[in-house]
């Protein structure tokens, strides 16, 4: 009943990005990343693309008795333009253009895949209730044996490192999302009676990028001593870091440099139109 409030919250806040791809894309592209048993994608396809003319609705799970589920239960509803690809987030094939990504409680990492995707994609509109943050802590836990400084006094105890590893892990992901040109909302997604697992990442892209974003993401993996996935994937090193460093993956194509003058005035292809560049 808690991940079904959620679920319906989610969609409610889906309907202005849907309602945006459908207005200026033939046939919008949504994924579902980490899909599970794809109840999202369904009350989505049915409320937004069911009675539309185009649109499909691509649903990525890595366990393959949830995909086999989710596909019968697609065929009996006659749900057409729905799809289904058992993989890991970070094995997808993703077709050239996504315009809408969500990811509703992908675990740990998985929710950076999902996000790496979403950049490499060019995707309109970005929606991720991130789980499970794990990875942060323990880069915080080797930081606190090598290094002095008041920093270290707020992830000192176990629990502090658990919950500061937390929610840096999702501020990290908004700047990332803000330095590849999104404009970015962070709430909660139900009230916390529901679940503890209720951070929203709303992710709009209004540029190609936006420099002051970048710079104040590289000082903040500087002055915290942690580099997690999303960064490494995406080429974006601490400040200060040495030249030739080698991140864990290339920048994503066409995401153009974030050094260049202007860029953070420059409008990414198919943003949404009018939008305030002070927003970015």
């Amino acid at each position: 009943m808690r991940k079904l409030k959620q679920v319906n919250h989610l969609v409610g806040l889906l309907r202005p990005a849907m309602e945006d791809v459908q207005a200026r894309h033939p046939n919008p592209l949504v994924v579902d990343a980490g899909s599970g048993n794809a109840y999202l994608g369904f009350i989505v396809y049915e409320l937004f693309l069911k009675d539309a003319q185009a649109g499909e609705l691509l649903s990525i799970e890595g366990r393959p008795e949830l995909t086999e589920r989710a596909k019968g239960r697609a065929e009996r509803l006659h749900f057409d333009r729905m799809r289904f690809q058992t993989a890991h987030i970070d094995a997808a094939q993703y077709p050239e253009r996504i315009h809408v990504l969500m990811a509703l409680h992908a675990c740990d990492t998985a929710t950076d895949d999902a996000l790496v995707a979403a950049i490499k994609h060019g995707a309109d509109h970005v929606a991720v209730v991130p789980c499970c943050q794990a990875e942060v802590a323990a880069q915080l836990k080797e930081k606190k044996a090598r290094g002095p400084g008041s920093m270290s006094l707020l992830f000192q105890h176990p629990m502090h490192r658990r919950e500061f590893g937390s929610h840096l892990t999702n501020v990290i992901r908004a700047l990332t999302l803000e330095s590849f040109g999104y404009q970015v909302t962070v709430t909660e997604l139900t009230g916390w009676e529901h679940s503890l697992k209720n951070e929203l990442i709303l992710g709009r892209r209004v540029h190609r990028d936006n420099r002051r974003a970048r710079l104040q993401l590289q000082a903040l993996l500087a002055e915290t001593g942690v580099q997690p996935r999303l960064t490494r994937l995406l080429g974006i090193m601490p400040a200060g870091a040495a030249e030739g460093s080698v991140p864990e993956g290339p920048a994503p194509e066409g995401s153009g440099s974030l050094t260049e003058p202007g860029s953070e005035g420059e409008a990414a292809p198919g943003a949404v139109p009018g939008a305030d560049e002070r927003e970015a």
